[in-house]
Protein backbone atom coordinates (compact mmCIF):
# COMPACT_ATOMS: atom_id res chain seq x y z
CA UNK A 1 0.00 0.00 0.00
CA UNK A 2 1.38 3.64 -0.77
CA UNK A 3 -0.25 7.17 -1.33
CA UNK A 4 -0.16 9.59 -3.72
CA UNK A 5 1.17 13.08 -3.46
CA UNK A 6 -2.02 14.98 -4.72
CA UNK A 7 -1.53 18.15 -4.02
CA UNK A 8 0.95 21.11 -2.46
CA UNK A 9 -0.98 23.41 -0.68
CA UNK A 10 -1.30 26.79 0.36
CA UNK A 11 -3.36 29.14 2.52
CA UNK A 12 -3.76 32.34 0.24
CA UNK A 13 -5.78 35.43 1.66
CA UNK A 14 -6.56 35.79 -2.01
CA UNK A 15 -6.07 32.23 -4.00
CA UNK A 16 -7.05 33.75 -7.33
CA UNK A 17 -3.80 36.08 -6.82
CA UNK A 18 -1.24 33.98 -5.61
CA UNK A 19 -2.66 31.14 -8.17
CA UNK A 20 -2.08 33.54 -10.97
CA UNK A 21 1.77 34.55 -10.13
CA UNK A 22 2.27 30.13 -9.66
CA UNK A 23 0.34 29.46 -12.68
CA UNK A 24 3.03 32.47 -14.43
CA UNK A 25 6.20 31.44 -13.00
CA UNK A 26 5.63 27.60 -13.49
CA UNK A 27 3.52 27.61 -16.72
CA UNK A 28 0.93 25.15 -15.24
CA UNK A 29 -3.00 25.48 -16.16
CA UNK A 30 -5.85 25.81 -13.96
CA UNK A 31 -8.05 22.81 -13.54
CA UNK A 32 -11.04 22.08 -11.19
CA UNK A 33 -10.57 21.83 -7.62
CA UNK A 34 -12.92 18.80 -6.12
CA UNK A 35 -12.33 19.65 -2.36
CA UNK A 36 -13.80 23.24 -2.38
CA UNK A 37 -14.78 24.38 -6.13
CA UNK A 38 -15.79 27.84 -4.68
CA UNK A 39 -13.30 29.37 -3.38
CA UNK A 40 -9.67 27.46 -4.20
CA UNK A 41 -7.42 27.65 -7.16
CA UNK A 42 -5.29 24.40 -8.23
CA UNK A 43 -2.77 24.07 -10.86
CA UNK A 44 -1.97 20.93 -13.12
CA UNK A 45 1.72 20.20 -14.48
CA UNK A 46 2.24 19.97 -17.93
CA UNK A 47 5.72 18.84 -17.25
CA UNK A 48 4.90 15.12 -15.46
CA UNK A 49 5.82 16.53 -12.16
CA UNK A 50 2.83 14.41 -10.63
CA UNK A 51 1.41 16.69 -8.31
CA UNK A 52 -1.11 19.65 -8.18
CA UNK A 53 -0.71 23.27 -6.76
CA UNK A 54 -3.56 23.98 -4.53
CA UNK A 55 -4.53 27.63 -3.29
CA UNK A 56 -7.21 27.78 -0.13
CA UNK A 57 -9.12 30.79 0.68
CA UNK A 58 -8.02 31.97 4.60
CA UNK A 59 -8.75 35.02 6.70
CA UNK A 60 -5.24 35.10 8.18
CA UNK A 61 -2.26 36.88 6.85
CA UNK A 62 0.84 35.35 7.03
CA UNK A 63 3.00 36.13 10.06
CA UNK A 64 6.25 33.63 9.90
CA UNK A 65 8.15 32.27 7.63
CA UNK A 66 6.78 28.83 5.71
CA UNK A 67 8.26 25.69 6.81
CA UNK A 68 7.92 24.46 3.02
CA UNK A 69 9.13 26.47 0.02
CA UNK A 70 10.05 26.12 -3.80
CA UNK A 71 13.52 25.56 -5.50
CA UNK A 72 13.10 26.49 -8.87
CA UNK A 73 16.29 25.32 -11.25
CA UNK A 74 18.17 27.11 -13.95
CA UNK A 75 19.45 25.48 -17.01
CA UNK A 76 22.04 28.59 -17.45
CA UNK A 77 22.97 31.96 -15.39
CA UNK A 78 20.59 33.60 -18.27
CA UNK A 79 17.93 31.39 -17.33
CA UNK A 80 17.89 32.05 -13.63
CA UNK A 81 18.08 35.90 -14.58
CA UNK A 82 15.09 35.29 -16.82
CA UNK A 83 12.97 33.45 -14.32
CA UNK A 84 13.90 35.99 -11.58
CA UNK A 85 12.46 38.92 -13.75
CA UNK A 86 9.65 37.24 -14.90
CA UNK A 87 8.55 36.40 -11.50
CA UNK A 88 9.09 39.91 -10.32
CA UNK A 89 7.17 41.45 -13.17
CA UNK A 90 4.33 38.63 -11.73
CA UNK A 91 4.05 40.43 -8.58
CA UNK A 92 7.40 38.80 -6.81
CA UNK A 93 9.63 40.82 -4.37
CA UNK A 94 13.38 40.19 -2.89
CA UNK A 95 13.54 38.69 0.06
CA UNK A 96 16.15 38.56 2.55
CA UNK A 97 16.55 35.63 5.02
CA UNK A 98 19.94 35.95 5.88
CA UNK A 99 21.37 34.38 2.92
CA UNK A 100 24.25 36.63 2.56
CA UNK A 101 25.74 38.70 -0.45
CA UNK A 102 27.53 36.02 -2.27
CA UNK A 103 24.42 33.31 -2.70
CA UNK A 104 24.41 32.25 -6.02
CA UNK A 105 20.86 31.66 -5.19
CA UNK A 106 17.90 34.03 -5.59
CA UNK A 107 15.19 34.29 -2.47
CA UNK A 108 12.22 35.69 -3.82
CA UNK A 109 8.65 35.84 -1.98
CA UNK A 110 5.58 35.82 -3.81
CA UNK A 111 2.16 38.16 -3.41
CA UNK A 112 1.71 37.18 0.29
CA UNK A 113 5.13 36.44 1.22
CA UNK A 114 5.54 32.82 0.13
CA UNK A 115 9.44 32.19 -0.24
CA UNK A 116 10.83 30.87 -3.13
CA UNK A 117 14.31 30.09 -4.47
CA UNK A 118 15.82 30.57 -7.68
CA UNK A 119 18.76 27.98 -7.78
CA UNK A 120 21.30 28.69 -9.61
CA UNK A 121 22.80 26.55 -13.23
CA UNK A 122 25.03 23.63 -12.40
CA UNK A 123 23.50 22.75 -9.05
CA UNK A 124 24.13 18.73 -9.07
CA UNK A 125 21.89 17.93 -6.41
CA UNK A 126 18.51 19.50 -8.60
CA UNK A 127 19.96 17.63 -12.03
CA UNK A 128 17.13 16.03 -13.81
CA UNK A 129 14.48 17.28 -11.16
CA UNK A 130 12.55 19.41 -13.81
CA UNK A 131 11.82 22.93 -13.20
CA UNK A 132 10.27 23.08 -9.43
CA UNK A 133 12.97 21.31 -8.66
CA UNK A 134 12.79 20.47 -5.02
CA UNK A 135 9.59 20.89 -2.01
CA UNK A 136 12.23 21.71 0.46
CA UNK A 137 10.57 21.30 3.99
CA UNK A 138 11.74 22.28 7.37
CA UNK A 139 12.12 18.74 9.24
CA UNK A 140 13.69 16.62 10.67
CA UNK A 141 15.52 13.08 9.96
CA UNK A 142 12.64 10.84 11.18
CA UNK A 143 10.10 12.86 9.14
CA UNK A 144 12.16 12.31 5.82
CA UNK A 145 11.53 8.50 6.97
CA UNK A 146 8.22 8.68 7.48
CA UNK A 147 7.40 10.52 3.98
CA UNK A 148 9.43 8.12 2.44
CA UNK A 149 7.19 5.17 3.89
CA UNK A 150 4.66 6.91 3.33
CA UNK A 151 4.99 7.83 -0.28
CA UNK A 152 6.53 4.94 -1.37
CA UNK A 153 9.69 7.06 -2.38
CA UNK A 154 12.92 6.07 -1.91
CA UNK A 155 15.56 8.40 -0.05
CA UNK A 156 18.07 9.42 -2.06
CA UNK A 157 19.94 11.71 0.30
CA UNK A 158 20.17 10.83 4.15
CA UNK A 159 23.17 12.60 5.68
CA UNK A 160 24.02 15.37 8.28
CA UNK A 161 20.34 15.15 9.29
CA UNK A 162 19.39 15.65 5.91
CA UNK A 163 17.04 14.09 4.01
CA UNK A 164 15.58 13.86 0.59
CA UNK A 165 12.98 11.45 -0.92
CA UNK A 166 11.90 11.30 -5.09
CA UNK A 167 9.25 9.60 -6.82
CA UNK A 168 10.68 6.00 -8.59
CA UNK A 169 9.68 8.42 -11.69
CA UNK A 170 11.76 10.98 -11.18
CA UNK A 171 10.23 14.65 -11.31
CA UNK A 172 10.30 16.87 -7.90
CA UNK A 173 12.39 16.11 -5.25
CA UNK A 174 10.80 16.78 -1.49
CA UNK A 175 13.88 17.53 1.16
CA UNK A 176 14.24 18.13 4.94
CA UNK A 177 17.01 20.52 5.96
CA UNK A 178 17.13 18.40 9.66
CA UNK A 179 17.77 20.77 12.93
CA UNK A 180 17.43 22.97 14.29
CA UNK A 181 13.50 23.66 13.36
CA UNK A 182 11.85 26.77 12.84
CA UNK A 183 9.16 28.12 15.30
CA UNK A 184 5.53 26.41 13.93
CA UNK A 185 2.49 27.83 13.99
CA UNK A 186 -0.62 27.09 15.43
CA UNK A 187 -2.04 25.85 12.06
CA UNK A 188 0.58 26.12 9.09
CA UNK A 189 -0.39 27.70 5.91
CA UNK A 190 1.24 24.47 3.94
CA UNK A 191 -0.10 21.18 3.66
CA UNK A 192 0.62 18.03 1.96
CA UNK A 193 -2.75 16.49 0.06
CA UNK A 194 -2.12 12.53 -0.58
CA UNK A 195 -4.76 10.23 -1.93
CA UNK A 196 -4.71 6.40 -1.34
CA UNK A 197 -3.04 4.67 -4.21
CA UNK A 198 -5.17 2.36 -6.57
CA UNK A 199 -6.08 -0.68 -4.61
CA UNK A 200 -5.91 0.75 -1.51
CA UNK A 201 -8.61 2.54 0.59
CA UNK A 202 -8.84 5.92 2.66
CA UNK A 203 -9.12 3.73 6.72
CA UNK A 204 -6.67 1.44 5.54
CA UNK A 205 -3.90 4.35 4.82
CA UNK A 206 -5.17 6.57 7.91
CA UNK A 207 -4.09 3.08 9.86
CA UNK A 208 -0.91 1.73 8.22
CA UNK A 209 -0.19 6.07 8.65
CA UNK A 210 -0.94 5.77 12.30
CA UNK A 211 1.49 2.91 12.55
CA UNK A 212 3.82 4.76 10.84
CA UNK A 213 4.22 7.83 13.62
CA UNK A 214 1.03 10.25 12.23
CA UNK A 215 -2.11 11.22 14.55
CA UNK A 216 -5.53 12.42 13.21
CA UNK A 217 -5.81 15.65 14.61
CA UNK A 218 -8.61 18.18 14.18
CA UNK A 219 -8.09 21.61 13.36
CA UNK A 220 -11.56 22.98 12.90
CA UNK A 221 -12.43 21.10 9.85
CA UNK A 222 -15.85 19.73 10.84
CA UNK A 223 -17.55 16.69 8.60
CA UNK A 224 -15.24 16.46 5.60
CA UNK A 225 -14.63 13.63 3.22
CA UNK A 226 -10.83 14.09 3.79
CA UNK A 227 -9.27 13.18 6.88
CA UNK A 228 -6.44 15.61 8.92
CA UNK A 229 -3.84 13.91 10.06
CA UNK A 230 0.01 15.44 11.92
CA UNK A 231 3.28 13.76 10.87
CA UNK A 232 5.97 13.03 13.33
CA UNK A 233 7.04 16.41 13.18
CA UNK A 234 3.29 18.07 14.14
CA UNK A 235 2.85 19.44 9.81
CA UNK A 236 -0.99 18.59 9.06
CA UNK A 237 -1.56 16.79 6.34
CA UNK A 238 -5.05 15.66 4.17
CA UNK A 239 -5.55 12.09 3.62
CA UNK A 240 -8.24 12.24 0.60
CA UNK A 241 -10.93 9.78 -0.18
CA UNK A 242 -9.93 7.62 -2.95
CA UNK A 243 -10.45 8.54 -6.27
CA UNK A 244 -13.81 7.24 -8.03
Amino acid sequence: MALDLHAVCFDAIDPQLVGRFWAGVVGWEPTEDRLDPEGAVALAPRDGTGFRLRFAPTREAKSLQNRIHFDLTSASPEEQDATVARALGLGASHLDIGQGPDADHVVLADPEGNEFCVIEAGNNFLAGCGFLGAVNCDGTRDVGYFWSQALGWPLVWDQDEETAIQSPHGGSKITWSGPPLMPRPSKSRQHFDVTPAPGSHQQAEVERLSSLGAKRIDIGQGEVSWVVMADPDGNEFCVLAARD
